[in-house]
Formats: structure tokens, sequence, C-alpha cells
């Protein structure tokens, strides 16, 4: 049997897994890019660790990894992380006949149209449905924020990948113009401006605390105790960031539903908001998705969702890869 291989590169963690062209996914491993000095290394590193499981990895010849980050040409420099490595020189080092590198959230978007009820949380009370064949949108706060989207032609659906994690943050409340200037005084000079993954990411997490709470307000905490303490109860600071973050998500959201006129829904992916739980549902993120003025009747219509299936940009870059293939028969 001819495995290949698949993995869903992040910031902080890669995903691998090795699948049987048709077939579901076998010896899935998450591994810390950090404990890997280059991006061959973590691949040869869960080949040698699937090999000492009893796994076949003699016979892999091909791979598509999703990766968090602009895909161009041959040369990929990761922004969340120090990789950075040629496709065509990983292809032949690794001994391949095909290799896939393309963004990991055009490939997350690729398995939405595949998600059942099992692999996703409804989020809001409206009883709208999605309308077949429109387009798609996708964002996911994680170790920065992803966007993208997927539109029907000929037949097919395509993605869109594109990085509008980094497009311009755009306050909706004093409380975000507050945010906004805290920001702008630490990175706005130096960067020209403070993208929405400023703020809807894990690093955003922790920028939202300091702001709301000042040069004084207390310790400063990981993304990870903010959301915890946030989640338990134990901290009305942490939960009024959580709050500020869901409800700028919720902006952003519908800001990418505007722009695709992405009637057929809106997903939440990324590693964070999954981990809110009933507390994301109970959020300001439905609500600020539908502000929008004059266009609010048309948010109403789009149903929202949040990503719960473990690995899905595994499922989509083998659906990528599968088109890949059947390209080249």
């Amino acid at each position: 049997m001819t495995l290949r291989l698949l993995a869903d590169i992040g910031g902080t963690n890669a995903r691998f897994a090795l699948q049987a062209p048709g077939g579901g996914f076998a010896d899935l491993e998450v591994l810390p890019c950090c404990e890997h000095a280059t991006i061959g290394a973590a691949m040869d590193d869960y080949l040698a660790r699937a090999a000492a499981r009893g796994v076949d990895t003699a016979g892999v010849r091909a791979a598509a990894l999703a990766i968090a980050n602009p895909v161009e040409g041959d040369a990929v420099a990761m922004t969340n992380h120090h990789w950075r490595f040629s496709i065509e020189a990983l292809r032949r080092e690794r001994g391949l006949d095909t290799l896939l590198v393309v963004n990991d959230f055009a490939a997350l978007a690729m398995a939405l149209p595949h998600l059942g009820d099992e692999g996703r949380m409804r989020v809001g009370d409206g009883e709208f449905a999605p309308v077949p064949g429109r387009p798609i949108g996708l964002v996911g706060p994680g170790t920065g924020l992803g966007v993208s989207g997927i539109v029907r032609c000929n037949g097919r659906w395509m993605a869109l990948p594109g990085e509008g994690g980094h497009a311009s943050f755009a306050p909706v409340t004093r409380q975000e113009i507050r945010i906004l200037e805290a920001l702008w005084d630490e990175l706005g000079q130096q960067e020209g401006h403070v993208s929405a993954e400023r703020l809807l990411s894990g690093m955003g997490l922790e920028a939202i605390h300091r702001a709301l709470n000042g040069p004084l307000g207390g310790e400063r905490l990981a993304a990870a105790d903010i959301t915890a303490r946030a989640l338990d109860g134990s901290c009305p600071a942490c939960r009024a960031t959580v709050d500020a973050f869901c409800a700028i998500l919720g902006s952003v959201a519908g800001n990418v539903a505007l722009t695709l006129g992405a009637t057929g829904g809106m997903y939440i992916g990324g590693g964070i908001v999954p981990r809110l739980g009933p507390q994301f549902n109970a959020s300001g993120f439905r609500r600020r998705f539908e502000d929008k003025g004059r266009l609010r009747g048309y948010l109403q219509k789009i149903p929202t969702w949040v990503v719960t299936e473990p690995y899905p940009a595994l499922r989509g870059v083998a659906a990528l890869l599968d088109e890949h293939a059947a390209a080249a028969a």
C-alpha cells in the first residue's frame, strides 16, 4: 500500500499524518515546531517515529503540506516561525515525486464543504441555512490570524489563499479605540499600522489584556492563562479580555462575509475559539457579526459555525493532492 505524507504546519505545532489515496488518516502525530531546526528535520522526525511504530514509510513518494504562510513561488519564509525553505529543494532532498505546499487556510477552506455536524458547532440562534454553491468564508485565530474562503467554479470548489489577517484593524467601540491606541504606541511607528492579527491571535489576547489593564494593571499573562482564568471565572479582567476578543472577531468575520458574499456560510477555525466552548456562543461575536448598519439583514441570514474537527486542514490538503494527481494522470 502506497502512503502519502500530509501535514498542517502552524507557527507553534506541526500536525502530521499518513494516508493511502482515498483512505482515512493514519498515524496522526503533533510535533512542536520549536524542537526542529528545519521543516525537513520535522518531516524526517515524524517519518522515523512512524517507522518505529511499525508503519512502512519507505514507499512515501508524495506529500502535501499546509503551512501558515503565504505561498508564492518556490521560496517560503514563515511569518510566525523561523523556518525558511525552497519547495523544490525540499522535494529533492526528501526523495519525493510530488510535493505540494499550500497556505494552511486555503487547505482548511477546502475541507469546509465536507464537514458534517459532528465537525462543527453552530454559533447563534438563527434558522437560516447556507445557500448551496455560494462562497464560504473562513477566519481563524491561533498563533496568527488566518483568512480564506472558497468559491464554486466549473463544478468544483476553489480555495482563495490570502493574508487577510494582516489587513488593518478597525475599531468599532471606544474601548477598541483605546486598545488600538495602546497597540499603536507599541507597534505603529515600527510597522506603519496595527493589523487584525495583532488582536486576533494568541499574542492578540495578551495585547488586549495589557491594553485593558494598563501598565499597572497587574501581572502579564500568557494567552493560555487568560483563557483558562476567563473560563473558570477566577479573573474578571481575563473574562473582559476574552469578551473583547470575541466581539472584535465578530466584526472581522462580518467584514470577510461581506467581502466574499459568503452566503454559503462563515466558519471560525484556528486553535483558540474551539477552546472557549459555550462562552463563545454566549459572547458578542454573533451580534457584532451582524452589526453592519444597512447590511444587517444580509448578514443575519448567513449561518456561522466554529470548526471543531481536530485536523480539518489535513482533509483539505488531501483533497488538493487528489486534484493534483487527477490532473497529472
